[in-house]
């Protein structure tokens, strides 16, 4: 019987067999691209942290729509402004799905908005996005909740007494604060600590997508799925975001008004109950805890980062800064608070904005998709369930749409008469089905953010502008602004 004793050794064997053998079968019907490694893929090819240098060196070859194989499965990538509006705007219904990541498997399981697909992603994105339009999105109610938050902010700011400090940790609370209030119905101190835990375990989990553990689940489950390692970890991090807001959900549900919802929580709570007699329901505890993670992390780290790289980039641009200064003087003064209304009236404030956002780049490869179904592309047919990468890096880069892509200039979004002037390769929250929910709600927080520190403060750094470094750290498949220091000299 000792030959029983080989079987798993055989299987092992006969998997890695059939895996080389999956990758090398190029799959005709795609487009051309770089000759994958058995198993490997195409992955020592991108093994820089910059992922999208590599990305960007293959579509000079194989043109802007070209398959890519990350580990053994191939994904097509859409390079350039031109192949991802054909893609995400002219048939946005077929490109609209999500890619199947494994990690997910350990983290929300497709339950929740972000990483679902079919019926449950349409319903639910409906619903939040019908949900967060009435508890305020784009109306004053929550206009008024981010500039009392603005306000604790600029009270801590003007605490600090000139002192240079790192801004990053009070800007992303507030910012968080500001969510919560949506999500789950309050805000919180700066120094609450459950929310802190709530938060360092996000970034964590963003850090630990660069494990190497973590990487090769995501491009070879099938050899990792039964072995125990650190890229489970993953799974406990994510566990214990939910942990807290289930705790949050029974508070909610102690105190329960079905005519009287509070906020996207008990919203959700009353559909809930609307839905109970339907088997086949999206409305459940599951997806409304995935789905209040999704929001939550969706509307505070990408904002909170953009608007803490803005101030780094205006104190390297002091021109810049001044004349957005100058708008602030010129359109609101200083006897009140900015509001959205002065959003219109400042051209030179909108258009620096953007450009931040543009410049910032902090999800250069977007978030994976694939088509939902048989999809012809190019002359190229995408079979159902293939990986799309909307290479949003070289739509927002694209030199074809922005005069010099690789440097800070606000004139990027400005006519020739100095108006504010939209720019269709502007794909900062991606574009077509998949768009960010959140859009509005960020548009809104970073003009108010950024006018009103500039209304009360000035930037001062201890470096010169020619010495500020605005490299960026990478994370994953991310960035993230680099960590300095500043003062805020009230005026």
């Amino acid at each position: 019987m000792d030959w029983l004793q080989g079987l798993p050794a055989l299987g092992l064997v006969l998997l890695i067999v059939l895996l080389i053998k999956k990758t090398l079968k190029r799959q005709k019907h795609l487009p051309p691209g770089p000759r994958p490694l058995p198993l490997l893929g195409n992955l020592l090819q991108l093994k820089s942290r910059e992922t999208h240098k590599p990305l960007l060196e293959f579509s000079k070859t194989y043109g802007p729509v070209y398959t890519l194989y990350v580990g053994p499965l191939p994904a097509v990538v859409l390079c350039g402004y031109q192949a991802v509006k054909e893609a995400l705007l002219e048939q946005p219904e077929k490109f609209s799905g999500r890619a199947e990541v494994p990690v997910v498997d350990l983290t929300s399981e497709g339950y929740g908005i972000a990483f679902s697909n079919g019926e449950r992603w349409k319903e639910l994105r409906r619903f939040s996005l019908t949900t967060l339009r009435n508890f305020g999105m784009g109306k004053r109610s929550i206009e008024e909740r981010v500039q009392e938050e603005v306000g604790f902010l600029l009270e801590l700011f003007s605490e600090t007494q000139e002192s240079r400090f790192d801004p990053a940790f009070f800007i992303r609370r507030s910012v968080s604060n500001v969510i919560c209030s949506v999500v789950f119905g309050k805000r919180f101190d700066y120094s609450d600590e459950k929310l802190q835990t709530l938060l360092d375990l996000m970034a964590e989990n963003l850090r630990r997508v660069d494990n190497i553990w973590v990487q090769i689940y995501n491009f070879i489950p099938s050899l990792l799925r039964l072995v125990p390692g650190p890229h489970y970890k993953l799974r406990e991090n994510y566990l214990e975001q939910m942990q807290y807001v289930d705790e949050v959900v029974r508070e909610h549900e102690a105190t329960l008004d079905l005519g009287n919802p509070r906020d996207y929580i008990d919203a959700f709570l009353v559909k809930m109950k609307q839905e109970s007699k339907n088997p086949r329901t999206e409305y459940n505890k599951r997806n409304l805890l995935s789905s209040a993670l999704d929001i939550f992390f969706a509307g505070q780290e990408s904002t909170s980062s953009t608007l803490a790289y803005g101030l780094l980039i205006l104190m390297k641009h002091p021109r810049v800064k001044e004349r957005i200064q100058e708008e602030i003087e010129r359109v609101i003064g200083r006897s009140r608070r900015p509001c959205m209304e002065d959003r219109a009236e400042m051209p030179y404030t909108e258009a620096v904005i953007h450009e931040i956002m543009r410049f910032a780049d902090f999800f250069p490869l977007g978030v994976p998709h694939s088509v939902t179904e048989d999809t012809h592309f190019r002359g190229f047919t995408l079979p159902k369930g293939t990986t799309i990468i909307p290479f949003l890096h070289s739509v927002m880069f694209d030199p074809a749409m922005f005069k010099s892509p690789y440097e800070f200039d606000p004139g990027h979004f400005l006519d020739e008469n100095g108006k504010f002037r939209k720019s269709v390769a502007f794909m900062a929250f991606s574009a077509g089905k998949r768009s960010c929910p959140g859009e509005g709600l960020a548009r809104m927080e970073l003009f108010l953010y950024l006018t009103s520190i500039l209304q009360t403060f000035d930037l001062r750094s201890a470096a010169s502008p020619d010495d500020i470094d605005l490299s960026p750290e990478y994370s994953g498949f991310g960035k993230k602004p680099p960590a300095f220091q500043l003062s805020f000299v009230p005026y």
